[in-house]
């Protein structure tokens, strides 16, 4: 066992349920493979594992695709924002539609394996999220750069020691992914949100892969001035976030 916990993961599991939440956005020509990787994960996961698409605006053939996925007997759903919101509105929603006690998050262009959460479940219920750190990276150069200085410049300013916020595979206890407010640049503090919340957040080294198909959604400005404009907004959040206990209550039981 892992330095994770005393308490045994196996009972805890138990007692658990997945959601993998995978934002789309144009996503075509990855979305077949998609499915074959996550099926290999289905078949080994000790959990009982939804997977929820979030459609978000694709404007190719993703939601077409989506429907013949997603059939009864299967562990695919999805659901199909009206217009394009972007990625953290993809993933609040996701987080919104789902059932189970754990939320998952993995991007559509396949760059990391679903399978690579396997090795999260240890972690819990010692820490409340599980985050990736991208193991030689398979991006490029510019792709690679603007990256690093975008986590640097926002571990600088609000020090919450997540080394690779930008990983597309965490999983979440899903009583603080409830909590997470909507605002534009969310999937960038998802790990400071946490911890603004009084959880423990764990990072392991995870693989990544090239790109299978399609093109990046980001470029250059938004990798850099937005994460910079958005880190000065958490920064406000936090400033102003309030956390509460419950010391002692009473509640009427209900009367026929």
């Amino acid at each position: 066992m892992s330095d994770a916990s005393s308490v045994s993961v196996a009972p805890y599991l138990a007692s658990q349920s997945l959601t993998v939440l995978v934002p789309v956005y144009n996503e075509e020509e990855s979305l077949r493979q998609l499915v074959v990787e996550v099926d290999k994960f289905l078949s080994q996961t000790p959990v009982p594992t939804t997977v929820l698409f979030v459609n978000d605006g694709s404007t190719d053939g993703s939601l077409a695709l989506l429907r013949d996925i997603c059939r009864p007997g299967t562990a695919y759903e999805f659901i199909s924002l009206s217009e394009n919101r972007g990625l953290s509105t993809a993933i609040k929603a996701g987080i919104d539609h789902s059932r189970s006690t754990l939320v998952g998050y993995i991007d559509s262009d396949i760059q990391t394996t679903p399978l690579d959460f396997l090795t999260f479940f240890e972690f819990f219920p010692a820490y409340d999220m599980v985050n990736g750190i991208r193991a030689k990276r398979q991006d490029t150069f510019v792709k690679k750069v603007s990256s690093k200085v975008a986590n640097g410049v926002r571990r600088a300013l609000i020090n919450d020691g997540i080394e690779d916020t930008g990983c597309p595979l965490k999983i979440i206890k899903i009583e603080y992914a409830r909590r997470l407010p909507l605002f534009h640049g969310l999937h960038r503090f998802l790990g400071a949100l946490v911890q603004l919340q009084g959880g423990r957040v764990k990072q392991i080294p995870v693989r990544h892969f090239p790109r299978f198909a399609g093109t990046a959604k980001y470029t250059l400005w938004n990798r850099a001035w937005k994460p910079l404009v958005d880190t000065f907004g958490f920064r406000w959040i936090r400033s102003r976030w309030k956390n509460y206990e419950i010391g002692e209550q009473y509640r009427a039981t209900s009367r026929a």
